[in-house]
């Protein structure tokens, strides 16, 4: 991929057109340093990173931030627990939430599209100390996702053989994603682009799969339509009968929903090194509709048609904790049957998904890290990046803790994998709700202002009643995830902590960080709307497209612009 290029002189910084920070004394010549001068330490630290993201790295990893395993496999548990008429309406609703999410951050990113932006918003917008317990809630949802992936990656590997152990499959992967994420951020787009890509493959695949399969175009030439909707049913009953026991299921396969859908938050996070951000950025967060329907909504409706939530094999492989694929609703359906091959095909993709999901989460959580270290809230440290534009010491953090994966080596991938899955839900829906109110902050600041929207690179419609929309939703959902609990006889104290921990977190950093910097919440009047949007606005002026050499790369970006 092409350098973006240089539209400043030598003596500028080719990103935003600002001073280059001068190299750190006794740091690597390879490492730059963007700690501001002694006697201007509450000055903001510089953002070094480079905006060397095209369009179709944008497009793609907006995709490769929403697809992993739980699309292909862990969807089959929501499908035994509320049956395919639970999932569907679940998946179908839930998605009306994150596009209400979406529209509210592409109308804030696109007018100031810096790293780890609804980070920083939420302390520009509304409280400093709401801004630093948001970053610090979505650096520990974002690296525990990290581990959960590696996991997942080692159960999907031991599909085929066992040959290779844990250990060494584990430190591979994180080996993988290191030399990933510090070569260069044109790297990680790279390959983020391509795994991507295989990911989208494989939903598509599926989906048609099941069309064909449906329709009769199978060994057994059975045209078996919807029949799973009618025998066992559309909606299965969990811990009660009645419709009780149905709402119960459908409840879980909301909660699975919640967990599985995601998308603005990792189209964000790349806003800061985008090409031409405010042309670039609009385009994708437009795209994210037609995403959810075609990934989230029908695929949760091809899961029902191809399996009956009642299916015995469906059923142990969750129950037993299968690896890889096997636990898929697809590969299931697929020995019903009796088709050969295409399992193991699923099981490779489904591992390319794993291992980009992984990529994926490294990412954020390292420019969640140092967004927050930009601004003053974690050590100055984190704000060192490569000559590259790679927040270095933040990636090595990150995988540091990915080693937690190797706790599957003592205590079992399916134990550990479920404490990862309770400790990062209420985190996602915590950021959701952070995403949504920020937003109405934001618009409130606009209005007493006098800045119109209409001038801005993208205006959401029908707000501020979806943000608020989206809010209340994610916000009463946090607390239902871990509902399970308080059913009779289903008390378990590790299910409550995991479940409601960063409930708790969240709350205490926002009043410890108050107190301790005595921060104040901020009237619409007192918020700065134009802090770096002279930056953001010089970068647009001056900013001169350069196509890459390689004519496959050429008609990629064309398609993708």
């Amino acid at each position: 991929m092409a350098d973006v290029p240089s539209i400043h002189n030598n003596e500028k910084d080719e990103t935003h057109g600002m001073d280059a920070p001068p190299v750190a004394h006794g740091v690597d010549e390879e490492v730059r340093t963007s700690s501001p001068s002694s006697d201007d330490s509450n000055k903001p630290l510089f953002d070094s990173t480079h905006r060397k993201l095209k369009p179709r790295h944008i497009q793609l990893i907006g995709i490769g931030g929403t697809i992993g395993t739980a699309l292909y496999v862990q969807i089959g548990h929501g499908l035994v627990q509320g049956g395919p008429g639970s999932l569907f309406i679940a998946f179908a609703f839930w998605c009306t939430f994150i596009l209400c999410v979406t529209i509210s951050m592409a109308e804030m990113v696109t007018y100031l599209p810096i790293s780890s932006p609804f980070i920083r918003f939420a302390g520009r917008y509304v409280d400093e100390a709401f801004g630093v317990a948001a970053g610090y809630n979505f650096f520990v949802f974002e690296a525990m996702l990290v581990p959960f992936e590696v996991v997942a990656c080692n159960l999907i590997i031991h599909y085929w053989s066992d040959a290779v152990p844990t250990g060494g499959i584990i430190a591979i992967i994180i080996v993988l994603y290191g030399f990933i994420n510090v070569f260069a951020v044109k790297w990680y787009g790279e390959s983020e682009f391509w795994l991507a890509l295989g990911k989208v493959t494989l939903i598509v695949g599926l989906i048609a799969y099941t069309f064909i399969t449906m329709l009769g175009g199978n060994p057994n030439h059975d045209r078996f339509g919807f029949r799973y909707w009618k025998n066992p049913g559309s909606f299965a009953e969990l811990y009660k009968t009645g419709s009780l026991g149905r709402f119960l299921g459908f409840l879980q396969c909301l909660i699975q929903a919640s967990f599985t859908v995601a998308g603005p938050d990792y189209v964000s996070m790349a806003a800061g090194e985008a090409e031409n951000p405010r042309v670039v950025m609009p385009r994708a967060y437009n795209k994210v509709f037609g995403r959810l329907m075609a990934f989230f909504v029908l695929g949760s409706l091809a899961v029902g048609i191809n399996v009956p939530y009642t299916d015995p094999e469906l059923v142990d492989a969750f129950t037993s904790s299968e690896p890889g694929a096997a636990a898929s609703p697809y590969v299931v359906a697929m020995n019903r049957l009796g088709i050969k091959v295409l399992p193991d095909i699923v099981n490779a993709l489904v591992l390319s998904a794993a291992f980009s999901a992984g990529n994926s989460y490294v990412y954020c959580a390292s420019r969640s890290l140092f967004g927050l270290a930009l601004d003053g809230k974690a050590p100055k440290i984190f704000t060192r990046c490569t000559r590259s534009g790679v927040p270095v010491y933040c990636v090595l953090l990150v995988l540091a803790l990915s080693l937690l994966s190797f706790l599957q080596v003592s205590s079992g991938p399916a134990v550990v994998l479920q404490w990862f899955v309770n400790l990062v839900t209420a985190s996602q829906l915590i950021n959701f709700s952070v995403m949504s109110f920020t937003f109405i902050r934001f618009k409130k600041a606009c209005d007493a202002q006098g800045l119109s929207r209409d001038s801005l690179p993208y205006k959401g419609r029908f707000q501020p009643y979806l943000a608020w929309y989206a809010l209340s939703g994610c916000f009463v959902m946090t607390f239902v995830g871990g509902y399970t609990v308080f059913l009779p006889g289903q008390w378990s104290i590790p299910t409550f902590l995991f479940s409601y921990t960063m409930i708790g977190v969240f709350p205490i950093l926002f009043i410890f960080w108050k107190f301790y910097k005595k921060t104040r919440w901020l009237e619409p009047n007192a918020v700065d709307l134009l802090k770096d949007v002279d930056m953001i606005e010089e970068y647009t002026r001056d900013y001169v497209p350069r196509p890459s050499k390689n004519k496959f790369f050429v008609l990629l970006d064309k398609f993708y612009n």
